[in-house]
């Protein structure tokens, strides 16, 4: 079974946090998949990865970018709006309400949702009673007044 983790964001927005966690997926040698829930959700972070710093970048492609078409199983990134993972990540990255109902496949599956939208932290409560009835080890992370994240319950 995955690896689950919750990313409860409050400090920080969604474009603050995931450069921060891919970086650390990619240094374990690791590559992601990150599923947004919409399409312009998932160009917009398309477009921020390539420039959250200027000093550096997140190597990633996109669906729907025919540069990438034919090598998306090599992309050690992989942006989609859908259930797929053309690259074999190790790690799911679901964002932004996205749902993906498989999540076995992957050594973790991280859900990442926004603490100051109800709608967003409903539906990762029943997500969460969801995945822990079928028998998953979840873990909850939540950041300090620090900005560092931390392990709760």
């Amino acid at each position: 079974m995955s690896e689950v983790l919750f990313y409860h964001l409050e400090r920080q927005t969604l474009e603050q946090a995931l450069p921060l966690l891919l970086s650390a997926t990619l240094k374990r040698g690791w590559k992601a998949v990150v599923q947004a829930g919409s399409e312009t959700r998932m160009q917009a972070l398309d477009s921020h990865l390539w420039t959250y710093q200027d000093e550096t970048f997140l190597p990633h492609a996109a669906k729907g970018d025919a540069r990438f078409a034919d090598h998306a199983d090599a992309q050690p990134i992989w942006l989609t709006d859908e259930d797929e993972t053309p690259n074999g990540a190790d790690v799911l990255f679901l964002v932004d309400g996205a749902e993906r109902d498989a999540i076995d496949g992957f050594e973790r599956c991280v859900f990442m949702f926004d603490g100051r939208d109800e709608e967003n932290v409903t539906r990762a409560r029943a997500r969460w009673s969801e995945l822990k009835d079928a028998g998953y080890e979840l873990t909850y992370w939540q950041q300090s007044t620090e900005g560092k994240w931390e392990q709760k319950g």
